[in-house]
């Protein structure tokens, strides 16, 4: 069994599924018969400005949504990193969208993982799925979601009008989860 509390926090700009990502995680914690929080933060300018949200994953009760000192941050642009790099618990993760964000010398007192998730996308042939690798990125360094469950639950979050995106949802995943 993995590790019974973890606070995510996810972050990029409106527009790149951001609020999405953190449902995914919720759901499947959710099918693994785990509490859950998912708490969305955006303003009016939701697409392309910045958009964040934090997930809580437990095992017991969760006292508190609130994400003051995340254990992992999932950044999809540079803002992101910029702004929640600094409230990462030490020994924490930062996996960050190298696509998009240039390597730097983050901390080093957290774990950090360069993903090409715009690439990835792109490569895949819709950049709308770069959320998909963040996914599989997480899942790969994180041993509180099952990567099985969540080829499971997956295809169970697309909206009915856009089942034909399952496969790429499912290749974005696994492909994240390979690069880690």
């Amino acid at each position: 069994m993995g590790k019974e509390f973890e606070q995510i926090i996810i972050a990029g700009f409106g527009g790149q599924g951001v609020l999405f990502l953190g449902k995914v995680l919720a759901q499947v914690g959710m099918a693994a018969g785990k509490n859950v929080s998912w708490i969305p933060s955006y303003g009016p300018e939701m697409r392309g400005g910045t958009a964040n949200c934090t997930v809580v994953i437990s095992d017991d009760p969760i006292a508190s949504p609130i994400v003051a000192e995340p254990d992992t941050v999932l950044a999809m642009n540079r803002p992101s990193v910029t702004k929640f790099l600094p409230k990462i618990s030490k020994g924490g993760t930062l996996i960050y969208n190298s696509s998009l964000i240039p390597d730097d010398n983050f901390r080093h007192d957290v774990n950090v993982h360069a993903v090409p998730a715009s690439k990835i996308a792109d490569d895949l042939g819709n950049p709308k799925v770069a959320n998909l690798v963040m996914v599989g990125a997480y899942v790969k360094h994180n041993t509180v979601l099952d990567y099985e469950l969540v080829l499971q639950t997956l295809p169970k979050l697309i909206p009915t009008k856009q089942k034909e995106l399952a496969q790429v949802n499912r290749a974005a995943f696994i492909k994240g989860y390979e690069i880690g």
